[in-house]
């Protein structure tokens, strides 16, 4: 019974699509009635139309059945420009059509597998070019083109006699991806079922764009994922890959060696001549291919030989045979057509033998649905099948070629995979017989602390980069810099806190200053313990008692101000310093000040008046010192009204270009030029007492402190001095800190020894050692004593006068030249009573 179609065809239209189609068919018709030709030639013309295939592309493969199948194959390559074929493809070609027969010919012997129902076929050449198949594959749809006949009748009023051309049900093909995605738009349009048994570009899973595509073979995707675990598994992370031109190489591993064959295909077609393969239209081409021979003289295609063809040849024999890799793959696709129309079959025919009318009527949507519920063994063994998309299961054997520990080298099987993967890892070998896997990466993993600086274009390539400074790894590729107060870990994945420093106590950098200070404190608390013991002693009221007390009140304070610098910063240890940073010099200087400032006076106004100047009584003189040290104390309360004390941690202090070396220094908020101010009034003081001292030099030396005085302030001068350059070169050191506190409480200490050991230790060995010295001077007048000391002031002058070239003037009375204090040269402190 014929059901779907009967033989005949055409294949000679252009791309279009069947509209155009239709409208060239419709053309024609119109033509030859308006021309009135006879009914028989109409005929005629209508069988040429139909015939069209023929016409163009004169070989194709025709073969009788109930249902028809269509074949699209590379036949032939690419033909040179200008041309659509080009020459003979003989296992890519000839073996994948020849499987297609074979298939045909196993389907239509088996009673089980459609009964009753033979298939037949239509079978294209798509000379290896998407364009020329598309052409080509017009063949398959002619037959559900309407044409519009009405309007066409003979001359005799009779309607015209139509050719039917076949209905083809499905298609089996094509090979190369690219020629499938452009007839597998054609076929959509008509709900042509095709499966392919070599297409394997991805887009072809897109359900949406090429819903009535099937394959038997995976998808490349599945294929890569394959890959992609095989090298997981071989712990490889840089690999090269090869590909053939176009979609995809399509001999693949089967090209190398075939493992599973179809064992009945190589006795089918090794059996193939001349005389039993006459269906095989390109088969008489192939042998001359095949055998190197000439069939005939003229019309062969072989140029290059004159050896003539016997038709004796076998293949297999007389010539190198190996089964075509994709050929399991063809007799898999026509197996699963045929197995979806006998499910089909049996659902719209169960009481009809052949096909019946319900099926040669149901399209192609129904026939796509019984294909995509396939499921039986293929030709390998492996089950053939398809998921939504259409796509078979990925199934790959996995080869290694082997050269050693085996007779034959060659490709041996280590592993499969089928949605996961199963690899022998044991039997694999490598060069030279070694069986241990090779690294194969390009760039090593990077050490903790170290980012990936990734190589262009070249995803699995790096360099290494340590992430240097405070910086810190933050993720694979990325270096961060930590926070202000923190550095970078031991390994540098992380940040920690930075150390907190201060001066401590047992830093050599503070006992030296400690040391000295308490030293001073002593010899200060001795003295004043001294002084106040001897409170009423000459010596002690010659001394200007008040400011005596004052000036070791100001030198007790430098030595303090010492442990305030070292003791560990709070807000009160740091108004404190605030507050006695320049207090102690404030006070020392505004009384030596006023000490220097007295004597400068008097003996200024000796010289022109015996009236005493103003302001030179104890009263006084505290007076101004007072005031002198307020200006101090208002500069201090008016600093704590702008700037409140507080504390900070200075991490830009020691922040080293070694982080493991960077600290925080904990210390009082107050700059080194805040330093310097508040002791500046202090260092103005001393710079104007150090000039009346240089005023004062000519006093004699056995009267009043003036020499003394000046040698004091001549010493300080050359302290503070060397201070300012230690203290502000010093400012960008790492050991700023510890270099600026010592260097200032040295300082301080030595400005405060220098006073307490040139204006009090010598007033104290006598007090302690010659009390007899320790006596009352007889009363003059001020006359007296301005005119003494103007006297003495003169005599100065004349250094031949003395031994040692010095002037002297005894100011004392009732002194006895030969008593021993008359022996002793010292200086008789102010025998004037105010």
């Amino acid at each position: 019974m014929k059901a779907l179609g009967s033989a005949g065809g055409s294949a000679g239209q252009r791309p279009g699509g069947g509209s155009g189609t239709m409208v060239r068919l419709g053309r024609v018709l119109r033509l030859l009635t308006l021309l009135k030709l006879p009914c028989c030639l109409l005929e005629l013309l209508l069988s040429a139309v139909a015939q069209g295939q023929e016409m163009y592309a004169p070989h194709s493969i025709r073969l009788e059945g109930d249902i028809t199948l269509g074949g699209l194959f590379p036949v032939h390559a690419k033909g040179p420009p200008g041309v659509p074929c080009g020459d003979i493809k003989k296992e890519n070609g000839i073996h994948r059509l020849e499987a297609m027969l074979y298939a045909l010919d196993q389907i239509n012997s088996d009673p089980d597998l459609l009964p009753n129902v033979t298939l037949g076929a239509r079978i294209l050449d798509t000379c290896s070019r998407d364009t020329y198949a598309l052409e080509q594959s017009l063949t398959f749809v002619q037959a559900l083109i309407q044409k519009d006949t009405s309007d066409v009748r003979c001359t005799n009023g009779e309607p015209p006699v139509f050719v039917k051309p076949e209905k083809v049900v499905g298609v089996i093909g094509a090979s190369g991806s690219s020629v499938s995605i452009m007839v597998a738009n054609i076929l959509r349009l008509f709900q042509i079922p095709q499966i392919s048994y070599a297409s394997t570009a991805p887009e072809l899973s897109d359900d949406r764009r090429y819903d009535f595509f099937s394959r038997v073979v995976p998808p490349d995707s599945f294929q890569a994922q394959a890959m992609v675990d095989i090298v997981k598994a071989l712990g490889w992370n840089y690999v090269s890959t090869l590909a053939s031109e176009g979609n995809y190489g399509e001999k693949g591993v089967e090209s190398f060696m075939q493992i599973s064959r179809e064992a009945g295909f190589d006795t089918y077609f090794t059996s193939r001549t001349l005389e039993n393969n006459r269906r095989n239209v390109w088969f008489a081409e192939y042998w001359e291919e095949n055998f190197n021979c000439k069939l005939t003289i003229s019309g062969s295609k072989k140029e290059d030989t004159d050896r003539k063809c016997t038709g004796q040849e076998r293949i297999g024999k007389d010539s190198h045979y190996e089964q075509e890799g994709k050929v399991q793959f063809v007799i898999d696709a026509v197996y699963a057509m045929a197995h979806a129309l006998h499910h089909m079959n049996k659902d719209l025919c169960a009481d009809y033998p052949g096909v019946c009318p319900e099926m040669e009527h149901a399209g192609g949507k129904k026939l796509l649905k019984y294909i995509r519920s396939v499921n039986f063994n293929g030709s390998a063994g492996t089950p053939v099948m398809f998921n939504k998309n259409g796509d078979a299961p990925g199934r790959y054997d996995i080869f290694q070629y082997h050269t050693t520990n085996t007779s034959t080298p060659g490709y041996r099987l280590i592993g499969q995979w089928t949605d996961d993967l199963q690899l022998n890892i044991d039997e694999m070998q490598w060069g030279k017989g070694v069986r241990e896997v090779p690294s194969s990466v390009c760039s090593l993993p990077c050490k903790p602390g170290e980012r990936k600086k990734m190589v262009k274009g070249m995803p699995c390539c790096w360099h290494c980069e340590l992430c240097d400074g405070y910086q810190y790894q933050a993720d694979e590729v990325t270096c961060l810099l930590c926070s202000y107060s923190e550095r970078p870990n031991e390994n540098r994945t992380g940040c920690r806190s930075i150390p907190i420093v201060k001066l401590e106590w047992h830093s050599p950098w503070a006992v030296i200053p400690v040391f000295l200070a308490m030293l001073g404190i002593i010899a200060t608390i001795f003295v004043m313990a001294t002084f106040i013991r001897y409170n009423d002693t000459p010596i002690v009221r010659a001394s200007g008692r008040e400011l005596s007390y004052v000036l070791l009140t100001g030198i007790f304070l430098c030595y303090i101000i010492t442990f305030l610098m070292i003791a560990k910063p709070n807000v009160a240890v740091c108004s404190f310093r605030r507050i006695f940073l320049g207090l102690g010099m404030c006070i020392s200087y505004a009384a030596l000040l006023t000490k220097t400032n007295r004597i400068y006076r008097i003996f200024e106004q000796g010289k022109k008046s015996v009236t005493a100047p103003r302001l030179i009584s104890p009263t006084s003189q505290l007076a101004i010192t007072s005031s002198l040290i307020s200006v101090q104390l208002l500069g201090v309360f008016i600093w704590f009204a702008v700037d409140p004390p507080n504390i900070i941690i200075d991490y830009d202090e020691q922040k080293t270009m070694n982080p493991d070396q960077a600290r925080g220094v904990l210390k009082c908020d107050i700059t080194d030029l805040q330093i310097i101010c508040s002791l500046g009034y202090s260092i103005l003081l001393m710079v104007t007492c150090t000039v009346y001292a240089i005023k004062t030099r000519g006093v004699p030396e056995n009267f009043n402190e003036a020499k003394p005085i000046g040698f004091t302030m001549y010493t300080t001068c050359i302290v503070w001095l060397a201070f300012i350059p230690i203290f502000f070169g010093t400012a960008q050191s790492a050991e700023k800190l510890y270099i600026q506190t010592t260097t200032l409480t040295i300082s301080m200490n030595l400005s405060a020894s220098v006073a307490l050991g040139m204006l009090y230790m010598p007033k104290v060995y006598i007090i302690i050692f010659h009390p007899e010295l320790n006596v009352q001077k007889r009363k003059r007048s001020f006359k007296a004593v301005v005119t003494a000391a103007t006297m003495s002031s003169r005599l100065s002058h004349k250094p031949s006068d003395r031994p040692n070239g010095e002037a002297k003037t005894e100011l004392c009375e009732n002194v006895d030249p030969n008593s021993p204090a008359a022996k002793k040269k010292y200086v008789s402190y102010n025998n004037l009573v105010i």
